[in-house]
């Protein structure tokens, strides 16, 4: 067996098993239990005295062409029997093998105890779960109920059906009013959300026409860009394309999009919806001039209730389920909501609308691809 002068590992004080670089250690029983000489001392077979000889006498040997392993060197010098090192490898070798089988054993053992944890864990997530949707679509409803009387009163009100107004009375009258909208709308979202989160978003996808989806966003936001000093520019593709969309719900997706771009613009930014033919679909962007999303937050900001600011003091209002839900609607449609930032630079959001075709063209365009 080769010993290295400059390669030993020590396993004991008084041990050494050699680990040769340019004479590999030759595969003998030896070489598979460490501490043998130490194993003799503690069984009583050998002296330490006799260990210490023998390992000095080892060191002499060390640059030998083949130097012998403890072993052979206690055999040599007449202090056990090749017998008794042979029933003393055996010995260890079943106590290594034991205790491996027994660690096995244990390990097994806590990743079947760590396996039943994390099952428990889950079922519990997925109760907790169905509670909070069920609570929020509960609550919802109920706060719905109210704001429908408030909205009628409101309405009867600013109409002039219990006297004439005042033009105080009718700024007075108008701020509740787009209060209560917005109310609305933040309830409407989260009735949604407990759908969703149930996996039940439901479509009406057909054939729908492109620029009324564009000049409904565009209209429903030409005030609050005058409000909050923002440009806010839309650009359309030529007339008379159709997508397969729900006219509603891509109409909500493009609404929270530029609802968000809105909340993070500072005044004299821009904010841009853009549609343009991306080969057989349509691609709708909408961009901002505001302040980014760092790298690390990009994913996160489509988790339910996730806020970019999270402070008491945040600016931006909202419950934080608007891109969560817009992801959820997009990719219902098959597609994939894709997000490009830079801090003080601005963010983009985009994502693909398959462009409507007749039955005729689908299977021409099918014939033509099998075809090729």
């Amino acid at each position: 067996m080769g010993l290295e002068s400059e390669e030993l590992v020590t396993m004991s004080n008084q041990n050494t098993i050699p680990l040769g670089r340019t004479n590999p250690l030759a595969l003998t029983p030896e070489a598979l239990v460490p501490r043998l000489g130490d194993y003799l001392v503690e069984k009583g077979q050998i002296t330490a005295e006799d260990l210490q000889r023998a390992l000095e006498y080892q060191e002499q040997l060390r640059h030998s062409e083949q130097p012998p392993v403890l072993g052979d060197i206690l055999i040599d010098l007449g202090i056990i029997t090749r017998r008794e090192r042979d029933k003393a490898i055996t010995e260890l070798w079943i106590q290594f093998r034991s205790a491996l089988t027994e660690a096995n054993q244990q390990l097994e053992e806590r990743v079947k105890e760590r396996t039943a944890d994390l099952e428990t864990a889950l079922e519990q997530l997925s109760t907790l779960n169905e509670l909070k949707s069920n609570l929020v679509a509960n609550i919802s409803h109920e706060l719905r109920t109210p704001l429908t009387h408030l909205n009628g009163y409101l309405e009867l009100l600013c109409n002039g059906d219990f006297g004439q107004l005042n033009e105080q009375q009718r700024n007075i009258l108008g701020i509740v009013q787009r209060s209560a909208e917005r109310l609305g709308h933040l309830i409407e979202d989260l009735i949604l959300f407990s759908v969703s989160e149930k996996d039940q978003i439901y479509l009406h996808i057909q054939a729908t026409n492109l620029r009324e989806i564009c000049a409904s966003v565009e209209k429903r936001n030409l005030n609050r860009a005058k409000e909050q000093k923002i440009t806010f520019t839309v650009e359309e593709t030529k007339e008379g394309i159709l997508v397969d969309a729900d006219f509603e719900k891509i109409t909500w997706v493009l609404m929270q999009l530029i609802d968000n771009a809105f909340k993070f613009t500072p005044p004299g930014g821009e904010v841009r919806l853009k549609a343009e033919v991306d080969g057989s679909f349509i691609k709708l962007q909408v961009t901002d001039s505001g302040i980014g999303i760092p790298a690390e937050q990009i994913e996160q900001i489509f988790e339910p209730f996730y806020q970019l600011d999270g402070s008491s003091t945040r600016k931006a209002g909202g419950t934080g389920l608007g891109l969560a839900l817009a992801r959820r609607i997009v990719e219902a449609h098959g597609s994939v909501i894709h997000v490009h930032s830079e801090l003080n630079k601005g963010s983009r959001f985009s994502f693909l609308l398959r462009i409507h075709q007749e039955p005729s063209a689908r299977a021409e365009a099918k014939g033509q691809g099998e075809s090729a």
